[in-house]
């Protein structure tokens, strides 16, 4: 057994080593194919001797679906914002008064790039990490150490030695631009919501309960500041050096400077060669470097006296409003586009920006010819903020007004009750959103059928696609006589439309597009109906009464149904034999147990997930709800469960059950 224990001590240190080499020094020297080989060998050997187990193990970092409530942590130390400044002279006022705080002693400044993302404190022990914390409010954050476990630059285990036995490092989350830009094409593609900038996504990742997103979204993390009793040196840029020696990610741009002017100097440079960087930046941090002269200078109450931000100017063009087209999407959304001429914006040309809607036309009072105010959110996304009022003269066109009719179809538009956008109602007869449903039936989260929008585009436009039930119709002889279509790929096209005949009911019922049923309020309806069939029929009250539905998705289903061409549609797709209803073996584990019980899901767990919880509640006939009321049967507690939760329940008499309660009630 100790030479398994050497063998997977060897795997782990290998990994480690290489995780290092690709994700902080950006200097690979095996290939993926090798490294993954090698991970998978571990992952086998830790399976079949489970009593080697180790939490920082590099099998650990692709993140478990066990979802968890974030338990909240005191710093140790607080974690305070910096007073930020906007122009040079501020920058000397800070360096004047710093000079005269200290009473003429020599200091330096260490130069830091300010990186726009989401701040971080993680926690070492003898080499170890045992708990990352988000800022919070400064003196208490969510404990996110399960998710930060999956970012592949942040060590587990530290490189070499020299170390304290305890010590915080703090750093930034963040979301690679290429990272974010992929994410954000997926979730237009998706109609879904789009990140405003790489910071709010890093966020929301790692806010997210299921660490297997995490692992996907690819995060990164920097560090600038070494915390503890016994750092190695008094200077802070010093203390750097050494962090970045045990396997943190410390950028090599820190530059600690000997005057004002290398301050100047430093932050001229940065203010253009930012824009080559990976990830996103909003201005540099300037730090005096003794840690003596920092405890000396002290603190505010809000932030401290040795430290203070930079901030960089947002980049803004000045450019002609030449025209407004508007764009429809699958769900019938028409979104305003404003056409430019072409200017140079933090790197990049742009010739298009979003409007999004007609509250914001109207907020801007736009007339076409008018010189507009670009910039870029999170430098990435173009936006109009303003209008150059002053340049208007008496040839300025008229002002924009959002159509009235569809532009693909000449449908009027309707606007709902309480909705920023407007609407196509022509489904059936509106050519983008037919497009549109197709390209969101075939993406792999729903069936998995290998075709683009380009393919979807051109069959449409032959006439070969009208639907998504016309893709199964497809026939070998048709596609061979396309140009550029070749026997390999249109054998591969049409096996991949046989398989999707495979995919789960819930994708299938999420791949229809049906606007607000995504990927999760697809699976609460395939649970609580079991087949297409008893959702067609399901009324109003019996929709909303299902967990997680509200009035707006039960309407929009109920409108969907009603529509006799998508019941044909339906009833077509279930003629070439894509799966109507949930599969026999989910059906034969339902039991009634738990019939006309209503449960509470609270705190954290560790024997099964909380939306596995939720889906064997609802597998034995019982009910999820998120509030406690007098209708409430039983709170399933877990580890930390919410004071208030626990408070209301008592009050009302209500059983609480933990894991093994509940799961004895089953048997």
């Amino acid at each position: 057994m100790d030479e398994i224990k050497t063998k997977i001590d060897k795997l782990r240190n290998e990994l480690e080593q290489h995780n290092y080499n690709y994700y902080v020094l950006s200097n690979p020297t095996i290939s993926d194919k090798e490294f993954d080989m090698k991970l998978k060998k571990l992952q086998k050997l830790e399976e079949e001797y489970p009593e080697y187990a180790d939490p920082h193990s590099p099998t650990q970092r692709v993140g478990s679906d066990i979802s968890k409530e974030f338990e909240q942590v005191t710093h140790r130390y607080p974690m305070l914002s910096l007073s930020n400044t906007y122009s040079e002279e501020e920058i000397k006022d800070f360096y004047e008064r710093t000079e005269r705080a200290l009473n003429g002693q020599p200091f330096q400044i260490d130069c830091e790039l300010k990186y726009d993302g989401t701040s971080i404190s993680l926690w070492y022990e003898h080499g170890r990490l045992v708990r990352a914390v988000t800022r919070g409010d400064g003196t208490r954050g969510d404990d996110v150490t399960a998710n930060v476990k999956t970012i592949r630059s942040i060590p587990l285990k530290l490189l070499g030695t020299g170390y304290p036995d305890e010590f915080e490092i703090r750093g930034e989350i963040l979301m690679p631009w290429a990272v974010f830009e992929q994410l954000n094409k997926e979730r237009e593609e998706q109609e879904e919501p789009l990140f405003a900038n790489p910071r709010n996504a890093a966020s929301g990742t790692l806010k997210q309960q299921n660490p297997s997103i995490v692992a996907a979204r690819k995060l990164d993390a920097y560090f600038y500041y070494l915390i503890g009793g016994s750092l190695p040196t008094e200077s802070h840029f010093d203390n750097l050096v050494y962090a970045r020696s045990w396997g943190f990610k410390v950028p090599d741009v820190i530059r600690r400077c000997q005057s004002l002017q290398e301050v100047f100097d430093y932050i001229k440079y940065w203010d253009t060669e930012r824009k080559n960087l990976p990830v996103a930046t909003d201005g540099i941090v300037l730090k005096v470097d003794s840690l003596v002269q920092q405890r000396y200078l002290g603190f505010t109450a809000k932030s401290p006296r040795w430290a203070i931000a930079y901030k960089f100017q947002a980049e803004r063009a000045v450019t002609r409003l030449n025209s407004v087209s508007f764009q429809v999407g699958r769900t019938g959304a028409v979104t305003p586009v404003a056409n430019l001429d072409p200017v140079q914006l933090s790197g990049t040309t742009v010739k298009r920006a979003s409007l999004h809607n007609a509250d914001i036309i109207k907020g801007l009072d736009l007339r076409i010819g008018d010189m507009v105010f670009v910039e870029k959110g999170g430098e990435i996304i173009p936006k109009i903020v303003g209008v150059n009022t002053e340049a208007r003269s008496f040839m300025i066109g008229d002002p924009v007004q959002f159509v009235k009719t569809c532009p693909e179809c000449e449908t009027l538009l309707y606007r709902p009750e309480g909705e920023a956008a407007h609407y196509c109602p022509n489904e059936d007869g509106c050519p983008p959103q037919i497009k549109g449903r197709i390209e969101h039936f075939v993406t792999r989260r729903a069936m998995n059928i290998v075709m683009g929008p380009e393919t979807v585009e051109d069959f449409y436009e032959l006439g070969l696609i009208h639907n998504v039930a016309d893709l199964y119709t497809l026939q070998a002889e048709d596609l061979l006589k396309l140009e550029g279509w070749r026997q390999k790929s249109v054998s591969n096209l049409l096996q991949s439309i046989e398989d999707s005949k495979q995919v789960p009911f819930e994708r299938v019922l999420y791949g229809l597009g049906i606007r607000y049923v995504g990927e999760t309020v697809a699976k609460r309806l395939a649970t609580a109906f079991h087949n297409m069939e008893q959702l067609q029929q399901a009324s109003f009250e019996a929709l909303v009464e299902t967990d997680e539905i509200g009035e707006r998705i039960a309407q929009s289903i109920i409108h969907y149904f009603s529509n006799e061409k998508n019941r044909e549609l339906i009833e077509r797709l279930k003629s070439y034999g894509l799966q109507m209803s949930i599969s026999e073996e989910k059906l034969a584990s339902r039991t009634n147990k738990l019939s006309g019980q209503t449960f509470v899901i609270s705190g954290t767990f560790s024997k099964h997930s909380r939306d596995e919880y939720k889906a064997i509640i609802e597998q034995h006939g019982g009910k999820n709800t998120g509030s406690v009321s007098a209708k409430t049967n039983y709170i399933l507690a877990g580890e930390n469960m919410g004071p208030a939760k626990l408070e209301k329940a008592k009050k009302l008499g209500i059983k609480i059950v933990n894991e093994e309660d509940f799961l004895n009630m089953l048997l």
